[in-house]
């Protein structure tokens, strides 16, 4: 995926933890949209990988 995706997807997360939820949410969002087809699989990895990023919980 391209970096301004996994950025944004990175920044959806921080705002997530910060209780910004409709911030995080419209954030990530909007790298969802602008991805390619491509891409899709590639960030469903990631927010399977990542699902703690958005609470801070370490499992």
């Amino acid at each position: 995926m391209r970096p301004s995706i996994r950025a944004a997807l990175e920044r959806s997360a921080e705002l997530t933890r910060e209780n910004r939820l409709v911030e995080g949410l419209e954030m990530g969002e909007s790298a969802i949209h602008a991805a390619t087809d491509d891409e899709h699989p590639e960030i469903q990895q990631w927010l399977t990988d990542h699902a703690d990023d958005f609470t801070d919980e370490k499992g």
